[in-house]
């Protein structure tokens, strides 16, 4: 599908008390879920933005989300270390499990593209891997000696790719639970020394299977971490040789950060970018190093997801709105 991401409008907004966190699709398009700041998951149904929020599932942020291939259930992972299963579209305010998971926060979730697992990744440095439909421990993932910021299954549902604060990323077969590859994204950490922080790391993962490759997205240039002064950055690996192909940049943006990155097709890759300098979609051809088309959203963004039809795209917000984006078809 050929797309014309200069054509970008928003078409929907709904607003929730607290800002977002985070935001996803469910399987079939139908509804928008979100997580925010004041514990709370919401469903918004796409076609009139009808709410329902759903409760007493966790104790603080919700900061991860991912669907079902089977529309049944939405999971969210908190800062409190809890995974909740929710039906869809019953009991809203009764989970159906909640479950200790990690120690810390829980920084993000996402489910396989068969429906059968689930991942989630946090600051005990662990990944977990969860039977979707019964919430069983599967595995446990322990390469990272960081905070795990971000994690994709691969779309033939046979490893996960995760990556930490430290721009370690990795590919773990799920079979064994072995390291099968590894990817030096350390571009995306920055260590400063007069603030004494470490900051960064792989905040968003998305796999191109047609093109062979791995984008992993997050910040650089961060002279000044605590004064949000960093710049948005995209790191492009080889699939098969685990080597660096190139570096997508969005010159002109001083203070922001890709947090999530999704392929609309083999040649067009999106990120949501999102800080001091407001909220954008870039785009990028993966030949080139410089974005082809920026949009600018009304608010500093957190999250996005691609719905099934491929041209529609939702944001998560500081000032606490979903906000939907759509792309026009070239013709």
């Amino acid at each position: 599908m050929s797309l014309d991401p200069s054509q970008a409008h928003v078409i929907a907004q709904w607003k929730h008390d607290a800002p977002l966190n985070v935001c996803r699709f469910g399987s079939e398009g139908k509804f928008v879920f979100s997580g925010s700041e004041d514990n709370l998951v919401e469903r918004f149904t796409v076609s009139d933005g009808t709410r329902i929020l759903l409760k007493n599932g966790h104790d603080t942020w919700v900061r991860g989300l991912a669907t079902t291939t089977d529309g049944n259930h939405v999971i969210s992972g908190g800062s409190d270390g809890k995974l909740t299963w929710w039906k869809t579209e019953s009991d809203p305010e009764k989970p159906v499990r909640s479950i200790k998971a990690h120690q810390g926060w829980i920084r993000c979730v996402d489910s396989s593209d068969d429906g059968k697992l689930i991942a989630s990744g946090g600051n005990d440095h662990l990944v977990k891997i969860w039977n979707a439909g019964n919430g069983q421990l599967l595995h446990t993932i322990q390469s990272h000696s960081r905070h795990v910021y971000g994690l994709t299954f691969h779309p033939d549902n046979k490893s996960i790719f995760t990556g930490d604060l430290m721009g370690r990323l990795i590919q773990t077969e799920l079979k064994n639970n072995q390291e099968i590859a590894s990817f030096d994204a350390k571009d995306l950490h920055t260590y400063h020394a007069g603030q004494q922080t470490d900051f960064g790391g792989v905040r968003g993962i998305a796999i191109n299977t047609e093109q062979n490759l791995v984008a992993a997205g997050g910040t650089y240039k961060a002279t000044n971490p605590f004064g949000a002064v960093h710049e948005p950055l995209v790191l492009l690996f080889d699939l098969e040789s685990g080597k660096l192909k190139k570096k997508l940049i969005a010159p002109g943006i001083k203070k922001g950060v890709i947090w999530q990155v999704a392929w609309l097709n083999e040649q067009t890759l999106c990120g949501v970018c999102g800080g001091g300098d407001g909220g954008f979609l870039i785009f990028w051809n993966p030949q080139t190093e410089k974005d082809f088309h920026r949009f600018k959203l009304p608010n500093i963004a957190r999250d996005m997801d691609v719905h099934p039809d491929g041209i529609r795209i939702v944001t998560a917000h500081h000032d606490g709105h979903v906000r939907i984006t759509k792309l026009a078809k070239k013709t």
